[in-house]
């Protein structure tokens, strides 16, 4: 949107260079018919917050006094131009205006230059009298609420250069006899409406378009093998869709393709080895797909690439080693596919490489040292690959990393020492074979915001030290043998905002309670969203408290020994929507207020000593949830006895 909103402002402002700087001094007021259509634009609209058609008067001239209206020398309007969004070298005006397009608009005959975007509130259809519009070269109608179809009466529009109807509610077909007629198109912006259909094989005939954006819509169908014709484009982004099929090998003849997205999509079939003919591309998504077979070695010839993300597919076989040629690479997303074998040590001549994420493969075997050599790597994510590692390698201290995901890598013994020094801030090592006690160092990784060393064999108490860690926001360590108390982990300092807890997950350990009854107002817990302390044996009560985390939208203390009552201050943490409490001995009655939180989805009382009538409540919660309460009657349980 941003590139849109710049492209636009550049063009607006060239057009008026050249109508001043070329035209003769206007000597006659516009012309009659321009300012009755324009007049009759101004009636439709019904809310003009910041006065964009202020100066619009039938008693002025609307070449000369007309904000946003220039005309040419003989008085007849070319430009009209009233965006909610303009942004100056130190300004952003940003407002909206409420109406519908009036079809008188295309008795402006003249008119090069139509600029109603981000107005936001302009309704209703796209009038087809726009067709009459023969000289238009721009027309930015995107970032409203227009609906309908494209009329027909566009194909008339054949000197159009930029059209942009992104960001409304138009739906229908991309009618193909409009398609085929604007070949004077250069950028072409669709995306985010509800459009349908396919995308028209005439879309080969518009050859001097350089930007095609048609993401976010309904469009089904495969792609054409007539885009190959299109060898001016730059920018493709048919990503958010339905299409299905394959890659056409004719996408490879797009020598000037800068970016090509077409993620989220149903694509099958195969990269085509025809991809290296994409000399001049840097950014490529083609993630959320069906796409298989193996990665090409001919991409070792994408010799611009700076971001490849073939994520969440069905890609198979070994890394190519030319993708070690791919040195303007800064980021490698390849999880979530069927990679196998090495990881080719050629990575390491990927100089510029910022993130590999090769994550959720089949790849064994050593990582390659040569990884070390890359200098500027700030994340690395190897997580479940059978890699079979045993331990870190020595030489990962060499690096400065940032971010270092190995869960489910095979790595066992105890945490290597030299993480007390690294700069690490995230820090995934998850279900491996991890044993020992938490060491003292920890609380030497300040730059630590996300730490997972769930589902292992550590043990012992959590050191003091942990205190030190005053930019941790995410803390997972659920199932190992932790033992101690909670009062470590939720006494730790912040840094003002930062360092607050979003989550944190303590289940299936044997940490000792009971909970802080002032753990709603500690500095840590202020903003936490997810608080999970279950399978513990704390004892104690859940703390009133718990009500001041207005941010809380998780909390789940199964099976903690907890007695009394469900506190109804619970009900104050509004955003609450999983509350999770069975498998304690929790007695009294299920408070009103708690169980109609507006946000509950999941709630669970069961196997506790809890008795009374269950509160009617508006969501929908199964018998299960409150099972094996002997006291408890109501719907959905049993109705109660009347005595």
């Amino acid at each position: 949107m941003k590139i849109t909103i710049c492209s636009k402002t550049l063009s607006f402002l060239f057009i008026l260079f050249l109508t001043a700087f070329f035209s003769t001094p206007i000597s006659e007021a516009c012309h009659a018919i321009d300012k009755a259509a324009l007049l009759d634009f101004k009636h439709k609209i019904t809310s003009d917050p910041s006065n964009l058609l202020k100066s619009w008067t039938s008693t002025s001239n609307c070449c000369t006094t007309w904000e946003g209206v220039a005309c040419d020398s003989s008085g007849r309007v070319v430009n009209v131009s009233r965006p909610g969004l303009i942004a100056g070298d130190d300004f952003i005006t940003d407002t909206s205006m409420s109406g519908t397009l009036s079809p008188s608009l295309g008795n402006v005959s003249f008119l090069r230059f139509l600029e109603l975007s981000n107005l936001k509130e302009l309704m209703g259809p796209l009038p087809p009298e726009l067709g009459k519009l023969s000289h238009l070269t721009h027309l930015f109608l995107d970032a409203n609420k227009l609906n309908g179809s494209i009329p027909t009466t566009f194909r008339h529009l054949v000197r159009l250069q930029k059209l942009y109807l992104d960001s409304n509610y138009l739906s229908g077909v991309l009618p193909s006899t409009v398609i085929e007629t604007l070949t004077s198109l250069s950028e072409l912006g669709l995306s985010g409406n509800q459009f349908s259909g396919s995308v028209p094989s005439s879309i080969g005939k518009l050859v001097l378009l350089t930007k095609l954006d048609v993401h976010g819509n309904r469009i089904s169908g495969s792609i054409p093998p007539g885009i190959g014709k299109l060898k001016s484009l730059k920018y493709l982004d048919l990503s958010e869709n339905g299409i299905t099929g394959s890659l056409p090998s004719s996408l490879g003849g797009l020598s000037e393709l800068v970016l090509l997205y077409l993620n989220h999509n149903q694509i099958t079939g195969s990269i085509p080895s025809s991809i290296s003919g994409l000399s001049s591309l840097q950014f490529c998504r083609l993630s959320e797909n069906g796409i298989t077979g193996g990665l090409p070695a001919s991409i070792g010839k994408l010799s611009k690439i700076q971001r490849l993300i073939l994520e969440n597919n069905k890609l198979t076989g070994k890394l190519p080693t030319t993708i070690g040629h791919l040195t303007s690479l800064t980021d490698i997303f390849f999880s979530n596919n069927y990679f196998s074998g090495k990881i080719p040590s050629s990575i390491g001549n990927i100089q510029n490489l910022q993130t590999l994420d090769l994550s959720k493969n089949l790849l064994s075997g050593e990582i390659p040292r040569q990884i070390a050599n890359l200098r500027q790597l700030q994340a690395l994510d190897l997580s479940f690959n059978p890699l079979e590692l045993e331990s870190i390698p020595t030489w990962f201290a060499k690096m400065n990393l940032f971010k270092l995901m190995l869960a489910k890598t095979g790595i066992a013994g105890e945490l290597p020492s030299w993480l007390a020094s690294s700069p690490i801030g995230v820090l995934d090592l998850s279900s491996n074979a991890l044993t020992g006690k938490l060491p003292h160092w920890i609380g030497n990784m300040t730059n630590l915001s996300f730490l997972n060393l769930s589902n292992n064999g550590l043990h012992s108490a959590v050191p003091v030290e942990f205190k030190n860690l005053s930019l941790l926001t995410d803390l997972d360590l659920h199932s190992n043998n932790f033992t101690g108390h909670l009062k470590t982990i939720l006494t730790k300092s912040v840094q003002f905002a930062l360092g607050r807890f979003n989550s944190i997950d303590l289940s299936s350990n044997m940490f000792m309670g009971p909970i802080d009854q002032n753990i709603g107002e500690k500095p840590s817990t202020a903003s936490i969203q997810s608080l999970i302390l279950s399978h513990n044996p704390l004892g104690g009560s859940i703390p009133k408290s718990l009500g001041k985390l207005r941010e809380l939208e998780v909390v789940e203390l199964v099976g903690n020994g907890l007695s009394g009552t469900i506190p109804v201050e619970l009900s104050d943490a509004k955003k609450l929507q999983t509350i999770k409490l069975s498998q304690n001995k929790l007695s009294g009655g299920i408070p009103y207020k708690v169980l109609n939180l507006d946000e509950l989805q999941q709630f669970n009382v069961s196997q506790n000593q809890l008795s009374g009538r269950i509160p009617p409540h508006k969501a929908q919660f199964p018998p299960s949830a409150f099972m094996d309460n002997p006291g408890l009657c109501g719907a959905p349980l049993p109705p109660c006895k009347h005595s």
